[in-house]
């Protein structure tokens, strides 16, 4: 994948997706002379609500007739883009599941609930810090 996620415009009839740009915080991209000229493009500002952002696995909930434009993130910024387009209760789970590394009682409970709520093994172990072997390793256990 040559990006992390996805900026774009989102038409104005349509149900918000994905998380306003201004509520992520700053990102590194949007400081970039593509973005700016995008922005610019299109007559908007960084800090307008259409302007939406997605994380790359999710671009499929982008309407069709949507402008968009691939853009890269740090590690940080991407668990920012997530955490603002994941539904509250998943946000709440991935907040635990970033103090996974200092835990020390009830971890597989945790692996157990995240799961439970639809978060993807891969997405688990990119917040605990645990390979994904260690994450089947504790469902399993």
């Amino acid at each position: 994948m040559d990006h992390d996620a996805r900026l774009f415009l989102l038409p104005g009839s349509r149900p918000r997706v994905g998380a306003a740009l201004a509520a992520v915080g700053a990102l590194a991209c949007t400081e970039t002379p593509a973005v700016h000229g995008w922005l610019q493009a299109h007559g908007v500002s960084a800090s307008s609500e259409q302007v939406r952002i997605l994380p790359a696995d999710a671009e499929a909930l982008i309407p069709e007739d949507a402008e968009s434009l691939p853009v890269p993130l740090s590690e940080e910024e991407a668990l920012r883009v997530h955490r603002e387009c994941a539904p509250k209760a998943v946000a709440d789970l991935e907040a635990e599941l970033l103090g996974f590394r200092e835990m020390t009682q009830d971890r597989e409970a945790l692996v157990h609930r995240a799961l439970t709520a639809g978060i993807p093994a891969p997405r688990i172990a990119q917040l605990t810090g645990l390979t994904p072997q260690e994450v089947v390793g504790l469902i399993q256990a």
